[in-house]
C-alpha cells in the first residue's frame, strides 16, 4: 500500500500522526482536508503551522496537473489528461446527467488486456494506479470543473480487476462518511472478465454496479477480439456472473460494443439471449468509437436497434448507450496516446 497519506483511513492516518506525537482527533482533520483536494498542507487552516511543515515534509501530497483539457460544445462533457507526480498521463472524463455528475476514472497507466477495439492498450501496460491516484481524478476534476460528483465509473485506462488491491482501498476511500461518502450503488465497475477476480469481489458482497465487457456471444468472436477470452472462455465467465449473483443480488451490466459485421446480426442476438437465459441482466449496446489503429467500424444505426429489439423481446433489458464527448476524443485512451505520440 502507498505510503501517501491520502491513500490511507482515518485510523491509518491516526497511527501516523501519533507516531509524530499528535492527538488522535487531529486525523479526521487532516483526511477531511485531503478529501477536499488541497494542494498543499498551508491549506489546512485548522492544524498548527509546525505539523503542517512536517507533514508537507514526510508525505507530500502530490497533486495532479492537467496536461489537455477538452469540452464538448455539444453535452458539455469534459475530458481531463493529468500527470502524475511521476510523469505518465492518465485520462478522466466528466460526464453530465439528468440524475447527477459521473466522473470516469482510469486505475492504470496503460493497460494488458490487448481488446482490438480500444485505444488505451495499444502501448501496453505502464503501472497500476495507487488508491490516491485514482481518488485524485475524482477530487481535482471536481475541483477544477466547479461541479459536484455524484457517481464514478471506474471504465477509464486499465482493467480495475488488475489493480484489485488498490482499487479495493479506492472504493472504501470513496465510500467513507469522512470523505466524499459516495455510496457504493452510485459506483460500476467494469472488467473485461478476469473471472478469479470476479469471484473475489463477489466475496465482497459490495452494492456496486458490475460491468461486464461481454462484446461477442461466443468464444469464436471474443478470442479474435478479446485475448483474456482465451484464459477464461465465455461460459467459464458467464458462470462467474452466475455466482456473482447468488451472492450479491446485484443485476450485472453487459457491455457490448457494436461491431459492424463482426457481432451485431441477428443470429448473434438470438446467440446471446440463449446463453443468458436465467441471468437478471441488463445488456449497454455501445456504438463502436472509431480507433485510427484498427480497422474495426461502428455498426450502422439500423443494426445496433434492430439488436436492441431482438434482445428487448426475449427478455434483456437493452439500452443504447448515448454518446458523449464525440467532437473531444472522449474514448478511453485516445487523448493520453495523441499526448505521448507528440511527445
Amino acid at each position: 500500500m502507498s505510503a501517501n497519506l491520502k491513500s490511507m483511513t482515518v485510523s491509518e492516518i491516526g497511527a501516523v500522526l501519533k507516531e509524530m506525537g499528535q492527538p488522535t482527533f487531529r486525523a479526521k482533520q487532516v483526511y477531511s482536508w485531503l478529501h477536499r483536494g488541497v494542494r498543499t498542507y498551508d491549506e489546512m487552516s485548522n492544524l498548527p503551522q509546525a505539523l503542517r511543515q512536517e507533514l508537507a515534509q514526510k508525505y507530500p501530497i502530490c497533486a495532479p496537473e492537467v496536461v489537455r483539457k477538452q469540452e464538448s460544445a455539444a453535452d458539455g462533457t469534459i475530458k481531463y489528461l493529468w500527470k502524475l507526480s511521476d510523469g505518465n498521463c492518465v485520462e478522466t472524463v466528466l460526464m453530465r446527467y439528468h440524475y447527477g455528475n459521473t466522473v470516469c476514472i482510469s486505475t492504470e497507466v496503460g493497460c494488458r488486456m490487448g481488446c482490438a477495439f480500444c485505444a488505451s492498450t495499444l502501448g501496453g501496460l505502464v503501472r497500476r494506479l495507487e488508491p490516491f491516484e485514482m481518488l485524485d481524478q475524482v477530487l481535482f476534476t471536481q475541483v477544477d470543473s466547479g461541479l459536484p460528483v455524484s457517481h464514478i465509473v471506474l471504465m477509464g485506462i486499465g482493467e480495475p480487476l488488475d489493480n484489485f488491491d488498490n482499487v479495493m482501498r479506492f472504493l472504501e476511500l470513496m465510500n467513507s462518511p469522512e470523505g466524499m461518502n459516495i455510496s457504493m450503488r452510485h459506483i460500476s465497475l467494469s472488467t473485461c472478465g478476469l473471472v478469479p477476480k470476479i469471484r473475489e469481489l463477489a466475496q465482497k458482497k459490495l452494492q456496486l454496479t458490475l460491468s461486464v465487457s461481454l462484446h461477442a456471444p461466443n468464444d469464436e468472436i471474443r478470442n479474435t477480439i478479446m485475448p483474456v477470452n482465451k484464459a477464461y472462455p465465455t461460459q467459464e465467465l458467464l458462470d462467474a456472473c452466475r455466482e456473482y449473483y447468488a451472492i450479491t443480488g446485484r443485476r450485472i451490466s453487459f457491455e457490448y460494443a457494436m461491431i459492424d459485421g463482426v457481432n451485431d446480426s441477428e443470429a448473434h442476438a438470438r446467440l446471446l439471449l440463449k446463453r443468458l437465459k436465467g441471468l437478471p441482466a441488463h445488456m449497454n449496446l455501445i456504438p463502436l468509437n472509431h480507433v485510427e489503429e484498427s480497422p474495426l467500424k461502428p455498426s450502422t444505426r439500423s443494426a445496433v436497434a434492430r439488436f436492441q429489439k431482438l434482445l428487448e423481446e426475449g427478455g434483456i433489458p437493452a439500452t443504447v448507450r448515448r454518446t458523449l464527448g464525440g467532437d473531444i476524443d472522449a474514448s478511453c485512451g485516445q487523448l493520453r496516446r495523441k499526448y505521448t505520440n507528440q511527445k
